[in-house]
């Protein structure tokens, strides 16, 4: 009698802990992020992640919102330290579509939050909206999620119409791999979604796939020779050198009219937070001299 007893409570304790484990899921409150864009939207939200990849590079071109120090650094987004990631005991693993390979890893260590922002054929923002909303729910948070959205439209919102005096040009919005060859980022993209909210046209018509054009030659600027183009950095320190002497740099008419301007980095693959800063950025290289700057 006695031991049955002992065996009842046990059975009891084991079921109430497994009963409490799905709780513990619904309500996170250690959180690793795989993905930039998930790291962004889950800082965006006052969430600072246990652990989460490459964050060197992270606070040196993605920046904004700041990844705050004593987050853990699992390493390479596509391959990262699964024991590390183990030994930081996350609630939630948040990944995107691009890490669902790897899901069957991840559902090992915790539960996995994923998220879509970047799809062929669709325009990210809304997706990026969606993800924000998706994500606030999932950690108890949708005030927060609701008050990033309705910050980020509002910003974007009043930075359009501190551009209200600007010439509406076309706009080429690239990042530069080579002296001759550049990625043009396309209605389909992030940056170029915050173009058509600003009210800017862009200029690249091109195929692109949900970010940018793979590398073109840099002669395809010229197609709309009275556009602007912004050059989102980094931009590789020889690439700059060469430009300074670059015959078919200084050929391009945009070039030749001192339409171009450097901007610093974002995060094309980004959420809400780097539409904001593609945003504030572009705004400021318009609006300091109407976007006309040297060539380097």
């Amino acid at each position: 009698m006695h031991r049955h007893a002992i065996t009842r409570r046990s059975v009891l304790a084991a079921t109430a802990l497994a009963c409490a484990a799905p709780v513990r899921a619904q309500t996170p409150q250690r959180v690793a992020a795989i993905d930039w864009a998930m790291l962004e939207t889950a800082l965006a939200l006052g969430v600072t992640p246990v652990a989460a990849t490459e964050l060197v590079q992270f606070r040196r071109q993605v920046i904004e919102p700041e990844a705050p120090a004593g987050i853990t650094d699992l390493g390479l987004r596509g391959m990262p330290s699964f024991e590390l990631l183990r030994m930081t005991a996350p609630d939630l693993i948040l990944i995107s579509n691009f890490y669902e390979n790897l899901r069957p890893v991840y559902e090992r260590i915790a539960p996995v939050f994923s998220a879509t922002i970047f799809a062929q054929g669709e325009p990210p923002y809304p997706l990026a909206e969606r993800a924000t909303t998706a994500l606030g729910e999932r950690l108890g948070l949708a005030g927060q999620a609701e008050a990033v959205i309705d910050d980020a439209r509002r910003r974007i919102g009043a930075i359009r119409d501190s551009l209200a005096t600007v010439e509406r040009r076309p706009v080429f919005v690239v990042s530069l791999g080579d002296a001759r060859h550049l990625r043009a980022f396309g209605s389909d993209s992030l940056f170029g979604n915050v173009l058509d909210r600003l009210g800017f046209d862009n200029a690249w018509e091109g195929a692109s796939s949900y970010s940018a054009a793979a590398p073109v030659g840099m002669e395809a600027l010229a197609r709309v020779p009275d556009a602007r183009l912004v050059v989102v950095e980094p931009t590789p320190p020889e690439v700059s050198r060469v430009l300074a002497t670059s015959a078919l740099w200084r050929a391009l008419p945009m070039v030749r009219a001192g339409r171009v301007a450097f901007m610093e980095p974002v995060n094309h693959f980004g959420a809400l937070p780097s539409a904001c800063r593609f945003a504030r950025l572009f705004a400021a290289v318009l609006l300091r001299g109407d976007g006309s700057v040297s060539d380097g």
